[in-house]
């Protein structure tokens, strides 16, 4: 069997579309309906979940970002570009989150910590494989050099990236996040976190690793399989491969003990974000 397809096919999987909210739909929600959603599948009150997510005009910086030396000019300089910057409780640097990008959650039991952190991203790599057959065989997942957010499970073709994965490890769950760039401007969102590193100051220190970022790295699903692709057009792709590998697919949305729980994982990051502004 390939590697990550056995974490796939489930006996049920639980969906979870959250790319149609409105505007409003904060990062931070979401970044706290994933953590939700470790507790749930962890406790084995949900079964394994998928869910997909969209944001407009926002930054998710990653811990590393916030030792930057002049980091206050930098969420300056993305305010003036008409972004909101927010701090995420997931790996990695920052990424551009808007309506050219889908976010996908696949989120397991880590029973005994079964599931290692590598098989995590493999499973990952499989779906987003299995969804675009057509350019499958040319995909590779290793860091690229120069793009934003660099990783060793960066997702390319012929060295273009067009997709990261993180993973969140939380309450007996495991949240393995994709973002996938559909289409839009990617060299634009590429120019626009280069810049804001040099604002932010990357070079006045050496104690950190920022990226160079280069926007010839990075490319779009639209532009690899020469089509005008939309967030739908991925979202029908995902289904399809979901139910292909689920014994049953039932749509969803928190509800039980997940209402319960979500205020307060969504208060702690409104609280670690606010600490983490309020020292710049």
């Amino acid at each position: 069997m390939i590697e990550g397809l056995d974490l796939l096919k489930q006996e049920n999987w639980r969906f979870i579309d959250q790319t149609t909210v409105q505007i409003a739909f904060d990062a931070l929600q979401s970044f706290a309906t994933d953590d939700t959603l470790c507790r749930s599948v962890g406790s084995h009150l949900s079964p394994p979940t998928t869910r997909a997510w969209v944001h407009h005009d926002t930054i998710s910086m990653g811990i590393q970002d916030t030792k930057l030396p002049d980091l206050a000019k930098g969420i300056a300089f993305f305010r003036e570009q008409g972004y909101r910057a927010v701090v995420r409780n997931s790996g990695g640097l920052a990424v551009v989150l808007d309506s050219g990008i889908l976010n996908l959650s696949l989120v397991f039991p880590d029973v005994d910590r079964g599931i290692a952190i590598d098989r995590g991203y493999e499973t990952m790599f499989a779906l987003i494989k299995h969804m675009f057959p057509a350019f499958a065989y040319k995909m590779e997942a290793r860091e690229i050099v120069g793009s934003y957010c660099p990783g060793s499970y960066d997702l390319s073709v012929d060295g273009k990236k067009f997709a990261g994965i993180s993973q969140r490890r939380m309450a007996k769950g495991v949240a393995v996040q994709i973002y996938l760039a559909v289409n839009g401007d990617q060299k634009k969102r590429a120019e626009l976190i280069r810049e804001f590193y040099q604002i932010s100051g990357k070079d006045k220190q050496d104690k950190y690793v920022f990226p160079n970022v280069d926007p010839t790295v990075m490319t779009t699903l639209s532009e690899l399989s020469e089509s005008s692709l939309e967030v739908n057009d991925v979202m029908v792709k995902l289904l399809n491969a979901l139910y292909h590998f689920a014994g049953r697919l039932e749509s969803s949305r928190l509800m039980g003990e997940e209402l319960t729980w979500y205020p307060a994982y969504y208060e702690r990051l409104i609280l670690r974000n606010e600490k983490i502004l309020a020292n710049l």
